[in-house]
């Protein structure tokens, strides 16, 4: 699988939109570096807004892949920023509702950072996918914070605490460069219709 074009196309605050193509959904932790993660996909560093901040993604964005091969859709962050507990609820209520009523929706990235096997926002979030029969890959984000020796290790520790197969789980580093391939041919089985991984 390339990705030879990506490209912002619209901010929604209220999704999804209906009936464009096939949709990738990225969702995760404010902290969890998503926005970095599609910069790294697309190879475009200014495409995605990154932030010291966390939280600054807002609004449902969506992105078209290889002329609408598919789309990327980035949904707002969950459980870290330091906003009120109405914005936060605000900004579920948008992440519920995408989730829900996306009939495009293929499958959903779970940005984590590999060194926290247990944070409970991802395991509701996980939780929330098993119950509703949603397809969906763990993105061991930042793993250039563990030594190269010991991430197939803490890949392990996030399976057990998060309660998935690590064979679902996909190490990444954005500052390292590693991990974007077995994304990429993950994303070629998820549009190929095969979204049973062990």
């Amino acid at each position: 699988m390339k990705l030879n074009k990506i490209v912002f196309t619209t901010s929604v605050a209220n999704g999804p939109l209906l009936n464009q193509g096939a949709e990738i959904a990225v969702v995760g932790r404010s902290n969890a570096g998503k926005s970095s993660f599609i910069n790294y996909l697309a190879d475009n560093g200014k495409l995605a807004k990154t932030s010291s901040t966390p939280g600054r993604t807002r609004l449902i964005n969506y992105f078209e892949v290889n002329s609408g091969e598919f789309f990327l859709v980035d949904l707002p962050g969950y459980g870290f920023a330091r906003v009120s507990k109405d914005e936060k609820t605000k900004w579920g209520d948008i992440i519920e509702g995408y989730l829900q009523n996306s009939i495009m929706l293929k499958h959903l990235f779970i940005i984590t950072d590999i060194r926290i096997p247990d944070s409970p926002y991802d395991i509701q979030m996980i939780n929330y996918c098993y119950h509703y029969n949603i397809p969906f890959t763990i993105i061991a984000n930042k793993s250039d914070k563990v030594a190269k020796s010991k991430v197939a290790n803490a890949v392990r520790v996030l399976a057990a605490g998060l309660k998935v197969a690590p064979g679902n789980i996909i190490p990444v580093s954005c500052l390292n460069k590693t991990g974007k391939e077995a994304v990429l041919d993950r994303i070629e089985q998820i549009l190929t219709n095969d979204n049973k991984f062990e």
